[in-house]
């Protein structure tokens, strides 16, 4: 990697009313099948698969919306989409008076710049300024064997949200599974936006150039969570004015300045499976 901090789209849905199954999945590329069940409330659905990369999901044929047409492609797929090809379908939604439902931006801070354990210590401190009604701390260990810590995560907001932020451990994640390319990752920042805020944040990277999207969603990012220079116990005003930690104002800045990159990471086995199972209704 060229660049200490990049930004990646990880995760791609939306839902169009004026097409068919046929020219969706002629649009996405790859090759679709029939899948035997339903797909989030949708009787009809295709799945694609692109061996352990990662998997796509169409579903239509709704009672009361028989042409409406709703597409998930989970981070592996939505990942390794270029930037030019992230724009040319954006504008192809909005052209069949579709909308973006769900957008995930992936933001790497590959050199672990700024640990979870910071992150973790500035929310205890009180130094934390976000609109997330909750913060969560998770960490995962092995059950057996040594013990080993498999992963650590910071949740702000929930899953109900239009906003959610994961901060976590993106190396240690890797390197529990097994995966060669732990080594070119860190910190990841990930933000996942739903219904208008997803929508507004795909109206502006099919429109706007690279250096002005990755300077909006920094700011989504900033205006969501920020750490300040702040005793715990400080006024709501204070909280504002305060000044902003150093790491986090070189970690934004370094972020806005990174690039919009292809991933190249190749999802599990067990990845896969879960993500299909998770989303195949009965």
């Amino acid at each position: 990697m060229d660049s200490g901090f990049t930004l990646t789209i990880d995760w791609l849905a939306f839902t169009v009313l004026a097409s068919n199954p046929q020219e969706t999945m002629k649009v996405l590329g790859g090759d679709w099948s029939r899948a035997k069940g339903g797909f989030r409330g949708y009787p009809l659905s295709w799945m694609r698969v692109d061996g352990l990369r990662g998997v796509g999901k169409l579903g239509t044929n709704a009672p009361r919306r028989p042409n409406e047409i709703h597409v998930d492609l989970s981070g592996g797929l939505a990942s390794a989409l270029t930037r030019d090809q992230i724009r040319t379908l954006l504008k192809w939604v909005h052209a069949q008076q579709g909308h973006v439902t769900r957008i995930d931006c992936a933001l790497d801070d590959r050199t672990g710049t700024v640990l979870v354990s910071t992150i973790r210590e500035a929310v205890s401190a009180g130094q934390c300024v976000t609109r997330a009604a909750q913060v969560r701390h998770i960490v995962s260990n092995l059950t057996h064997g040594t013990g080993a810590t498999t992963g650590e995560t910071m949740y702000f907001g929930s899953p109900q949200s239009q906003t959610l932020l994961r901060i976590y451990d993106k190396r240690l994640e890797l390197q529990s599974k097994g995966q060669e390319n732990w080594h070119e990752y860190g910190t990841r920042w990930e933000l996942e936006l739903k219904k208008d805020r997803a929508e507004q944040c795909a109206r502006a990277l099919a429109t706007l150039d690279e250096a002005d999207w990755k300077e909006l969603v920094v700011g989504l990012l900033r205006s969501y969570v920020d750490f300040r220079q702040i005793p715990k116990d400080a006024e709501d005003e204070e909280r504002y004015r305060a000044p902003v930690l150093e790491w986090y104002a070189l970690l934004t800045e370094g972020f806005q300045k990174g690039r919009l990159a292809q991933e190249q990471q190749v999802q599990t086995l067990q990845n896969v499976k879960r993500w299909v199972s998770d989303t195949l209704t009965p």
